[in-house]
Formats: structure tokens, sequence, C-alpha cells
């Protein structure tokens, strides 16, 4: 491989950005990029061990790293001998800092049947756990307009869902003028693109989800019955220390509503095990908001300090500790996926084939395919069993 190389880690929005980087770079010889992640010092780990990697595989190679971790951990990695430099996570899509000429407005090869679209960036915020504003700054909103275009490229590519994104999605339009609030864009998306029948949402903030964006993923059946909630823990204190905004009734009470119109709706969450003071009491309330949401697609994070936020100065758990609770939470979240798995074998599903034999059926449920399905077909499948936690 001569050309450019992207090397994406962590979230959703992470994934979209390196897709513009390689529509950008597609001209660049000889190069890998590295877009990292520091939401955990797991993360950080992964990190480095995928520029090692890089390095080992492109030794030629003109390594940068950008990203998260870029910022966070800024002089651990430019100190490792693989790494040629790193580029600002802030300036990683500007042509001037690669010394690239603008491109003409184009989306990124189509890679992907579904198309990821950052919206939002940067988080106004200050989870005592997080260090993500600290490598993304503050809240920054994707004009409706752009978005607009972005979404028009895509599908021009031949996309067949669309997934929005950003750091905090259901802060989008506070900065922008009126401050219109996401409802507004997706409706918006939908009114201009009829031809666009799968619009899906990544992480969103409960308590700042608003009226219209209720509505839409209570009824709009382009807009896919997946809900995946910014959760992180079950019991009002550990959330108040982690100066998280909602409390377990908010989002008890809004799974209820939305799953009272529409039943089929699939709930995701973060969780974070063994976060600083957590006690066995509160634990279980860990254990058992993950069977009143029927939590089923779950990211389960086990804590780990991370530099300069409150949280590492707190009291801390027993890694070991945190280590059992992470396994007993990930174990929950598995039981509840697994029920909800058998019950949709013999129902009629409308699958978005990918590329490596698998797709996502419109609840997110990840479906084995028959073989040769094209890539991109939206087909109907009715699964009889369940293969490696996939439906087939």
């Amino acid at each position: 491989m001569s050309g450019v190389e992207v090397i994406s880690l962590g979230c959703r929005l992470n994934i979209a950005e390196s897709e513009r980087m390689r529509a950008m770079l597609a001209s660049e010889s000889n190069l890998v990029v590295v877009n990292s992640c520091a939401v955990t010092s797991e993360a950080v780990r992964q990190t480095r061990q995928a520029i090692r990697k890089a390095r080992r595989t492109r030794p030629d190679a003109r390594l940068l790293v950008t990203g998260c971790a870029a910022e966070i951990e800024r002089d651990q990695l430019a100190a490792m001998p693989e790494v040629d430099g790193l580029v600002a996570n802030r300036a990683k899509l500007d042509p001037r800092v690669w010394n690239v000429p603008p491109a003409i407005q184009k989306a990124p090869e189509s890679r992907h049947t579904r198309a990821f679209i950052a919206v939002q960036n940067g988080c106004d915020h200050a989870c005592t756990f997080c260090v993500i504003p600290q490598g993304r700054g503050p809240g920054r909103s994707l004009p409706v307009a752009d978005v607009l275009r972005e979404v028009e490229l895509h599908l021009d590519r031949g996309a067949r869902e669309v997934i929005l994104t950003g750091v905090d999605l259901t802060s989008w339009g506070h900065d922008l003028p009126g401050a219109p609030k996401l409802g507004a864009l997706v409706q918006a998306i939908l009114d201009k693109f009829a031809q666009l029948s799968r619009l899906r949402l990544s992480s969103l903030d409960g308590i700042e989800i608003d009226p219209l964006l209720v509505d839409l993923l209570a009824s709009e059946p382009r807009v896919m019955p997946h809900l995946h909630l910014s959760l992180q823990h079950g019991h009002d204190l550990i959330l108040k220390r982690m100066k998280r905004r909602h409390l377990r009734r908010d989002a008890v009470e809004l799974v209820a509503l939305l799953k009272s119109h529409r039943p089929e709706l699939a709930v995701g969450a973060d969780l974070i095990a063994g976060f600083p003071t957590e006690t066995g009491e509160h634990h279980l309330a860990n254990l058992s908001i993950i069977r009143d949401l029927d939590i089923v697609h779950g990211h389960v994070f086990p804590y780990s300090p991370r530099p300069g936020t409150p949280a590492a100065r707190m009291p801390q758990v027993d890694r070991g500790m945190i280590g059992q609770r992470a396994a007993q939470l990930r174990a929950a979240v598995a039981e509840t996926r697994q029920s909800w798995l058998a019950g949709l074998l013999g129902t009629d599903l409308q699958v978005l084939a990918e590329r490596d034999g698998t797709g996502h059926a419109e609840n997110f449920a990840r479906v084995r395919l028959p073989a040769a399905t094209p890539a991109g077909e939206v087909v109907t499948l009715r699964p009889t069993h369940i293969d490696q936690g996939l439906l087939a």
C-alpha cells in the first residue's frame, strides 16, 4: 500500500471524520494517519498499539497522529519513536494543515452503505469523569445547509442509511441563529430527501431530547427504532457526582413514553462500572437499570481516572472490583440481548446489507446474510436461529 491509510479508533464521530480525511488526503502518497481516542486509559493503550502496528506494517510511511489522544496525551505520543508528527484535533479537517489543495466538494468514496455525518463537535458540559472537552473543545454545530449538502453528497454516492453523530449530539443548534433543536434538523433532512428511508441517531443525552425529536422517534418510520442513551449510571447519587443532568427516572420515563408508541424500539446505553465512591448498592442500581430499560445494545466502560478530571481526585474503587462489576454489567446486557434476539426469530426484518456478509435491521440487530447478497440492498429476512450473537 503506497497511498493514504486512515486508522480510526473510538467513537462514531471519529469514523465520520476519518472518512472525510480519506477523501481530503486521497492524493497523498505513503501516509498513515491514526485518528486516536482518549476516552479511557484503555483507549489510549489501543491508540499506542495501533501506532506501533502501523509502523511495523508501513515502516517507510509518514505516520501522523490526530484525534483526542493527540491533544490529551500530546507529550507522550510525540515521544513515541514511531510517530512523525501530531495534528491538532480541531484542525484535522482543514486542508491547509495538511498542505493539500481544498478539494472540490464531494463525499468520501463509498466504503460503506451507511454514512456517518458529523453534525456537532465539542462539548460545553463538565462531567467529572470526562476528558473529551479537553480534546474536542467547546460545542459547535454544523449549519443546516451544510448538513443537507453533506447528506445529499452521501446519497448521491449510494448511501442507504444516514447516521447523525456528534460529541454531544442533542446540543446541536444551541450556537446557531435562533438556537434550533435537533428535532428540527432531523425534520429538515426528512423533508428534503424523500428517497432517504433510514435515518439513525447516535448517542443522545435523554434530558436534552426536544419534543419534536420525541415525536419523530415515536412515530416516524424513516427514523430508525433505535435509541442509544448517554446514560452512564443507574443510581442518582452517582449521576450527581458525575455531574450528569438527568436522574434515573428521567431515562425510565423517556423509554416508557417512546415504547408506548413504538414497542419495537431497541434501547442502547453507555454505562460506567466502578465510578469513584460506587458502593455495592450503587452497582445493583446500575444492574437493574439494564433490566428496567431493557438495554440490548450496551457499551460498558470500566472506570479509569483521566488526567485533570475531578473524578480522578475522588476516592477510587479497587481495580479488581471494577473489573468484576464491569463483567456483571456486560453479562446482564448479554442476557437481555439474547432474550431480545430470540423474540425476533420468525419475524420479518428489513435488513440493510453491508460489505462483510452481515447487515443491520432497523432496530440495529445484526443479521447474517445469505451468500451473495449485494451490499447496499435492503432485503426482507425472517431469521430462524441465533449464530454467535447474530440473527441468521
